[in-house]
């Protein structure tokens, strides 16, 4: 196994700016970090769930993925076009960005994120499995790989933190820009690009 490949592809897939990581963001520069920890905790625990799913039934996940994937494009397509909506309409008020940074709604974006299905159903069987299958290597990675998500999200937060005052002087200009980047992810994990 080339661990660096392994880690490169985790760091790149976490890292990237994705639909939950944009979603934190947006939450993160709104309320406080302990609101944004909540959202990121329900993110992290349905990432890690997906993560041990592929390991659990790799073979079954496999032969399944390909006709869950295009219901979860749609799915996700519409779920991020709405966030889209919300955070372009999103007020200056903070009440509003602390409804939506909940556990559950960081738990449910994980589910119809199409990015994180992808990653965590091909990350396992394809780094892992050829060369470790014991449950107490796959529990090891499966841990390992949560942990590289929450070191994504919480990266994604310090950055709506530290740059909290620019965005809240600039905030319809930093909407329109984060609801176009859920625009843009909603389309490219539609499928309609390919």
């Amino acid at each position: 196994m080339s661990l660096l490949s392994f880690l490169a592809y985790c760091v790149i897939a976490t890292f990237t700016p994705g639909p939950t990581n944009i979603a934190i963001l947006s939450i993160a520069h709104r309320v406080r970090i302990k609101e944004s920890f909540q959202y990121m905790y329900g993110a992290t625990i349905a990432f890690g769930m997906l993560l041990a799913a592929s390991a659990l039934f790799n073979q079954a996940m496999v032969a399944v993925v390909p006709n869950i994937i295009v219901v979860m494009q749609v799915i996700g397509c519409l779920y991020m076009l709405y966030l889209a909506y919300q955070v372009f309409t999103m007020k200056l008020s903070e009440d509003t960005a602390a409804q939506v940074a909940t556990f559950k709604s960081g738990y449910i974006m994980q589910f119809v994120n199409p990015k994180t299905w992808l990653f965590t159903m091909t990350v396992i069987p394809s780094y892992v499995m050829p060369y470790y299958n014991s449950p107490g290597a796959l529990t090891l990675f499966v841990l390992g790989i949560t942990i590289i998500a929450f070191l994504a999200f919480t990266t994604w937060a310090m950055f709506g933190l530290v740059f909290k005052q620019f965005f809240q002087r600039h905030q319809k200009a930093v909407n329109i820009v984060l609801a176009f980047l859920l625009v843009y992810s909603a389309i490219e994990v539609s499928g309609l690009l390919k």
